[in-house]
């Protein structure tokens, strides 16, 4: 099996679940192993995921899944860092619309010495 990791930051706004290696069959049940246990209500969920470096109709299908659950429990789904292959997944099954993208985070300002 392809290394594949995630890995779940609890921010004081959101939850962060970035994921890193190729999203697809073997790997989205990982995914869902790591979400489902997560207490959403009323915050927000934002999948980074910069470091995915391939999309297939699985991971599509746990896309969705996580967008009607956010709709059922009451909150705000993001994509963060999504890359070219999986945002031309989304565009040619007409869902890439049905997603909030979340903008690239600024790295913080330097202190000057």
């Amino acid at each position: 099996m392809r290394d594949f990791n995630v890995n779940v930051s609890h921010l004081p706004d959101r939850m962060v679940v970035a994921l890193q290696g190729e999203l697809d069959v073997d790997t989205c049940p990982h995914v869902a192993r790591a979400t489902d246990p997560l207490a959403l209500r009323n915050s927000a969920l934002t999948l980074d995921m910069t470091d995915v470096s391939f999309m297939d109709s699985s991971s599509l299908t746990m896309l969705m899944h996580l967008r009607k659950r956010s709709h059922t429990e009451g909150f705000l789904l993001e994509l963060a860092g999504l890359q070219e292959q999986g945002r031309r997944v989304l565009e040619l099954t007409g869902t890439l619309p049905l997603f909030r993208m979340r903008p690239p985070e600024l790295p913080s300002p330097r202190k000057e010495a």
